[in-house]
């Protein structure tokens, strides 16, 4: 099972992006995906996550702003990020727990970097 991250680059303050995670290999069945993100000198925390019913949860850095979707049909996760600012500088990771036919395991993607500045 592979987790392709995909949409990072930079942008402007104000500006925005759409990050893509898609899923690959031996996938059963899904349940949370979410997206992670890491600062330089800082740990790796949450920035949404979602359900396999579409619920979702956010951080309180980016609720308000970001808006996490998914798409069962391609195993993709998706993450838009309007109005970016400086302080959501970072590599974003996407996660995914699923169950790839021996077991249910939390697959990480290869992150994807975003960087806000003018």
């Amino acid at each position: 099972v592979q987790l392709q991250a995909s949409g990072g680059g930079l942008v402007q303050p104000g500006g925005s992006l759409r990050l893509s995670c898609a899923a690959s290999g031996s996938i059963f069945s899904f349940r949370t995906m979410g997206w992670y993100r890491q600062a330089p000198g800082k740990q790796r925390e949450l920035v949404a996550t979602i359900t396999s019913g579409g619920s979702t949860n956010y951080a309180d850095s980016v609720k308000g702003r970001g808006t996490i979707s998914r798409d069962n049909a391609k195993n993709t996760v998706y993450l838009q990020m309007p109005s970016l600012k400086p302080e959501d500088t970072a590599v974003y990771y996407c996660n995914a727990d699923l169950f790839n036919g021996s077991g249910w395991y939390r697959y990480w993607g290869q992150g994807t970097l975003v960087t806000v500045s003018s």
